[in-house]
């Protein structure tokens, strides 16, 4: 279970998803990457502000996990990117961690678990 969030780590979840998501849109944009989609699908903050976790989903999911390795190498220059744009709103920048948001590939696993056994020809009543 989770420990519940308080109303300051709230809003700084939310400040940092929207600050990311507009850091890696504009980024996309001037290094023009297709075929690569980075969504920022959750952040959070530790109680003390100190850190980070920013979940990324990456599309198509086969680079996902060696985009993470590249932001990972990159984090100390995408800290200082983001904070130089965006760091006038907050007055103390936490250490940033980027993860693989795996959450849809496991979704889209279930559903197709489901659809083999819709499709295997075993009665609902059996299962």
């Amino acid at each position: 279970m989770e420990p519940k969030l308080t109303q300051r780590q709230k809003k700084i979840n939310r400040l940092l998803q929207k600050t990311f998501s507009q850091y890696f849109l504009e980024i996309s944009k001037k290094e023009s990457v297709s075929r690569l989609i980075i969504s920022v699908s959750n952040v959070r903050v530790t109680a003390d502000g100190s850190l980070a976790k920013i979940y990324l989903s990456v599309f198509p999911t086969d680079n996902g996990q060696s985009m993470i390795d590249q932001l990972e190498k990159k984090r100390a220059q995408i800290k200082y990117d983001v904070v130089k744009r965006y760091g006038k709103q907050m007055k103390r920048f936490p250490d940033i961690h980027f993860y693989l948001d795996d959450t849809l590939d496991y979704i889209q696993g279930i559903e197709q678990a489901i659809f083999r056994n819709q499709n295997s020809g075993i009665s609902e009543e059996l299962i």
